[in-house]
């Protein structure tokens, strides 16, 4: 015993100096010893901890280093809701939002009167809400949809600037404390993470962000110790004694997470007025470009607590806050090129080919011209400096061109009469802006079906990807989707890249996919306008491919979800020849053109259920979500996708997520799969 209290002593003496190290490296980036001496004593904690695994705990510095992969991430319902914040564009916005909280906002002496604004920059990473017990990280738990988010724990710890254990001596006799921040990724890293992946033939993160994101939900948490995630704190709640004793508003909060050991964003700013946090965001719309991380606005925050309490949330965004953005990056470049892509449904897309330009994080070479009434919009033309942008940070586009720097020999561009892939004439129908082929035998077309046919929500035809789908139309082995259904092992094997093992994996997959359910089916023949929810409200009214087909276009129009304009699409496909012949040679490959047996008539209506609106959110503990669907069907129940005033019942699972809040806002009843398996027994 005494060796082990001596040891044990000898532990937390080398944990404290270590987490000293780490604090003094990470987060105030000023180190207090050299790295050889570190590794030197983490070695020896790790050592004693291995010898001692009595005395092993989890705020220990060696517990970052990522443990076994996880089999996946368990739902959690956040104990303090993790709200977004409503957005202004401009100066003129915020101008608004200031004047609609004060109208809303109750008389309080020496509060409203000389309020003041804490100003913070808006970090471009993923939020995560991290729980500390007794001083200790319990949970780490990510946004998700602001209610309930996914546990990654074992990640979180991996993040050396997150502390595991609270510096600030009274910590311990606090209950709970939470709090919200941004993980992030340092640019450097960003570029350091993308060049290794270049190497390596992987493909390119899009952005910090989206960098942040995908590292943080990695099953592997070793993966997510090597990609050097950075974190910023900015809100703080406690429980289990008075918060006014600790702080009083944002500003102090903010001085208090320091003090716990948290990385706190040294730019932030105490402004007295509006014009002081107008200053602030026109400060920073150029300085935030030598930043070494990503930011796209200000956050604005009442400072006094007692006011925030007061202001409250909508059922969105909190009163008291709100994200004054940056517009989006933009920047020149030259369009080289304008080519035109066809989709799926025979749509052409005119494209920029533009020279290489660095935006938001990421290189851009190509952007959507949309189609050729923008293009006339825009006068674009070959040769032309323009300014691109992503809309939603997301998507490139080109923004205006510089008519000024047009050269001489800039070339207009006019739309192809013809399909560019197969040559047949296009057409533009009356009221649209969209130009499409529409020659049902064009290889490009074809290809997006087939690609639409075997993706996840349809067929799910696994290891049928785009280079081998592109092989096959190519070589002339596929003319629609209903040959894929004669392909044999040796047709698959004369592919490149496709040996004896992946030819029979292949042709079993495509076997497998016959058992699909009639609701896949229908939703991967790609009718125009038919989504898969959609594709479920009609074969939840037609539960054979026959009735669907001669079903009259009004009473298709009538199905609850289903419109006009779908109901026109669904009624004209069955209509032409090749779509019949198609639906022939699928019946006759064995696909399931029709519900299951049992869903084929409702023989025994559950009084309880019959002719209600059902909506699915979440994980069920042992049905799948087609199973579930399929019972309350039989039962006489009907399933959307969207929960609304008309909704009867929610059905919650363990993954349960936005739906859930909008139920409770409209006090729609809540039934497990336990509660649903009972009535459907009575």
């Amino acid at each position: 015993m005494t060796e082990i209290n001596s040891e044990l002593k000898h532990i937390e003496e080398l944990r404290q100096l270590l987490q000293q190290a780490s604090y003094a490296y990470y987060v105030l980036d000023a180190p207090i010893m050299e790295d050889a001496i570190y590794d030197q004593l983490y070695r020896e904690l790790y050592e004693l901890e291995t010898n001692y695994p009595e005395l092993l705990t989890p705020d220990s510095p060696t517990q970052r280093v990522g443990e076994k992969p996880a089999t996946h991430f368990t739902s959690v319902r956040h104990h303090i809701p993790l709200y977004s914040l409503e957005n202004a564009f401009n100066l003129e916005e915020l101008q608004r939002w200031d004047k609609r909280w004060r109208r809303q906002a109750p008389n309080i002496p020496n509060i409203i009167d000389g309020v003041e604004y804490v100003a913070e920059l808006k970090i471009d990473g993923s939020a995560l809400a991290l729980t500390y017990e007794n001083g200790v990280l319990v949970r780490g738990v990510t946004r998700g949809d602001g209610v309930v988010g996914e546990d990654i724990t074992q990640n979180v710890r991996t993040i050396r600037s997150i502390p595991l254990k609270l510096h600030f001596a009274g910590s311990k006799s606090f209950n709970r404390v939470e709090v919200r921040g941004e993980a992030f990724l340092p640019l450097e890293v960003f570029k350091q993470i993308n060049a290794e992946r270049e190497k390596s033939g992987e493909s390119l993160f899009a952005n910090p962000r989206n960098a942040a994101s995908g590292t943080l939900r990695q099953l592997d948490s070793r993966i997510v110790a090597q990609r050097r995630l950075d974190f910023f704190a900015y809100t703080l709640h406690i429980s289990g004694m008075d918060d006014a004793s600790i702080a009083n508003t944002q500003w102090e909060a903010l001085e208090l997470l320091a003090t716990m050991g948290f990385p706190v964003n040294p730019n932030h700013k105490l402004c007295g007025s509006m014009a002081e946090v107008a200053a602030y965001y026109q400060y920073w719309d150029t300085e935030r470009l030598t930043l070494p991380y990503m930011t796209d606005g200000v956050v604005v925050k009442l400072n006094p607590f007692k006011l925030q309490e007061h202001l409250g949330f909508t059922q969105k965004f909190p009163r008291w806050a709100i994200a004054l953005k940056y517009p989006a990056e933009e920047a020149p470049t030259r369009v080289e090129n304008i080519s035109v892509n066809v989709g799926r449904t025979g749509a052409l897309t005119p494209l920029a080919e533009m020279r290489p330009v660095e935006l938001a994080g990421t290189t851009v070479s190509r952007a959507t011209l949309h189609n050729s009434d923008r293009i006339v919009q825009l006068d674009i033309r070959i040769g032309d400096t323009v300014i691109v942008r992503k809309a939603g940070e997301i998507i490139p586009e080109v923004v205006r061109v510089l008519p000024e720097l047009r050269p001489g020999d800039a070339q207009p561009f006019i739309m192809p009469t013809h399909c560019p892939v197969c040559g047949q004439p296009v057409v533009r129908e009356s009221g649209e802006a969209v130009t499409r082929c529409v020659n049902a035998s064009c290889p490009a077309i074809l290809k997006g079906e087939i690609e639409h046919w075997v993706s996840r929500d349809a067929l799910d035809i696994k290891g049928l990807g785009e280079k081998l789908v592109y092989q096959l139309v190519d070589r002339g082995l596929v003319g629609s989707v209903a040959d894929l259904y004669d392909l044999t092992e040796s047709d698959v094997c004369a592919l490149a890249r496709m040996g004896k093992k992946s030819a029979e994996k292949l042709i079993k997959a495509i076997a497998q996919s016959k058992n699909q359910p009639w609701s896949r089916v229908l939703y991967g023949l790609g009718i125009r306008h038919v989504g898969n929810v959609n594709a479920q409200l009609l074969t939840q009214k037609y539960s054979t491919v026959e009735k669907l087909a001669t079903a009259k276009q009004s009473e298709i129009a009538g199905i609850y979800g289903i419109g006009a304009e779908i109901a026109q699409s669904v009624y004209q496909w069955f209509r032409i020849d090749p779509n019949q012949l198609l639906i022939t040679r699928l019946q006759s490959a064995g696909l399931q053109l029709a519900t299951r047996e049992e869903t084929k008539t409702v023989t025994q209506v559950n009084s309880q259920l019959a002719g209600k609106i059902l909506v699915i959110t979440g994980t069920l503990p042992t049905l799948t979500r087609d199973e579930a669907k399929e019972l309350i069907q039989t039962a006489g129940g009907k399933i959307t996708n969207s929960v609304s005033k008309k909704t009867d019942y929610l059905l919650v699972g363990e993954d349960a997520g936005s739906k859930l809040a909008k139920a409770e806002a409209l006090g729609i009843p809540q039934l497990t799969e336990s509660q649903l398996l009972e009535i459907l027994q009575t």
